[in-house]
């Protein structure tokens, strides 16, 4: 299975946001980079089979931009798995949930994703910057073991910062 964590656009200051931070938004330029984005992950056939989101209002509009210009908004859900707190034992449900597709786009938040991939690919140290995509590809062990420490299968294909998916 191919699994894309893409972490959400850049959202509004916590310092100048008034609301909960569960409804701080993207900002102008945070909804502009994910639509770039988003025609960046067409280009290089990202077409995940479902595409799970945190229910935090800066996670479900990247995850509706990206939706919009893959024409994959009938396969967006909200997840509240992916809300921040996300962990490995999360991730395992979720594939477990998933386990007849072939990929599933996750989107969500730092340092769930940073941490989660690490663990799933063998305890690296990453970072996965705003707007950033990380895909991993892991066989059907890995998914029969997700949340243990053991993945040997699971392999990080690539990590890609936002300034080579918008540029």
């Amino acid at each position: 299975m191919q699994i894309y964590f893409l972490r959400h656009g850049p959202a509004g200051s916590r310092a100048e946001w008034s609301g909960t931070d569960d409804a701080r938004p993207l900002t102008d330029e945070g909804k502009a980079r994910m639509a770039r984005e988003a025609a960046t992950f067409q280009r290089l056939g990202v077409a995940p089979a479902v595409i799970l989101t945190s229910p935090l209002a800066r996670a479900q509009q990247t995850a509706e931009i990206v939706a919009g210009r893959l024409g994959l908004l009938d396969r967006l859900v909200s997840d509240d798995r992916l809300s921040p707190g996300f962990g490995s034992r999360d991730l395992a449900e979720i594939l477990r949930d998933h386990r007849g597709v072939s990929s599933i786009m996750l989107v969500g938040h730092e340092p769930d994703f940073s941490l989660t991939v690490g663990e799933l690919v063998g305890g690296c140290r990453l970072v996965c910057k705003k707007g950033g995509l990380a895909r991993v590809d892991a066989g059907d062990s890995s998914l029969a073991d997700a949340g243990d420490s053991s993945l040997a299968d699971a392999e990080l294909v690539w990590l890609l910062p936002p300034s080579l998916l918008a540029p």
